[in-house]
């Protein structure tokens, strides 16, 4: 049986996957052959299937548990994929929710204090001094008293990572969308971006229904 005809692959992958794990052990013909039958169809199915939605590496970790009869570590690995999306869209949501808390606030004009700023958020100032020592934030310095000076850029980023850290994130999760958001020079351009980021989400889900059931199929081939 060709398995590397029709998804196009190279004969040495359909090799290298049965010596990673991949496809189950192939019987060998008199001269050394390798003999593929449909359920190493089913397998190499399940696999480039699987990989869409959970990766490289984690599909294979997946296949070579179902291989050597782990059924229950496969299950496990594909449970984890599952919280690990749950979890990217729950911070997708956390994300969306703080940059519509600050859509309806007017426009910062001019400069303040650490003091000020942090009286108006409710935080303390050493809050305020080690977001910035973590990158969120990047205050200038008033040149003749050293005071820190925000500007109205650094007014949003200061009340962005405010809602994300109430939210529950961790700093150096916030730090790159901070970043996003100013080199975007705003919140707004970001809309596009959080649009491409759902729709690789959704597009993962689906993916993972997919993999789902050719893995599926292969346990059900798999049974006597």
């Amino acid at each position: 049986m060709d398995l590397a005809r029709e998804p196009g692959l190279s004969t040495q992958a359909i090799r290298n996957y049965e010596d990673a794990g991949i496809l189950p052990a192939a019987e060998r013909t008199v001269h050394g052959y390798r003999t593929y039958t449909p359920l190493h169809a089913r397998a190499l199915s399940a696999f480039l299937a699987l990989v869409p939605g959970h990766g490289h590496q984690t599909a294979t970790s997946i296949m070579q548990a179902v291989n050597r009869g782990a059924t229950e570590d496969a299950l496990r690995l594909i449970d984890e994929s599952h919280g690990q999306l749950l979890d990217d869209r729950r911070t997708l949501q956390a994300v969306e929710a703080a940059l519509r808390d600050l859509a309806p606030v007017p426009q910062e004009r001019g400069d303040t204090f650490i003091g000020p700023l942090a009286r108006r958020l409710g935080i303390r100032p050493a809050t305020l001094r080690k977001w910035e020592n973590a990158g969120l934030i990047r205050p200038r310095r008033d040149p003749q008293t050293g005071y820190r000076i925000y500007s109205a850029a650094d007014v949003r980023d200061v009340r962005l990572a405010h809602q994300l850290r109430r939210g529950g994130y961790l700093l150096e999760q916030i730090a790159p969308l901070i970043a996003q958001v100013r080199s975007a020079g705003g919140v707004a351009p970001l809309e596009s971006t959080l649009s491409d980021w759902q729709a690789r989400l959704s597009a993962r889900g689906r993916a993972m229904l997919k993999g789902a059931a050719d893995l599926d199929a292969y346990l059900c081939a798999r049974e006597p």
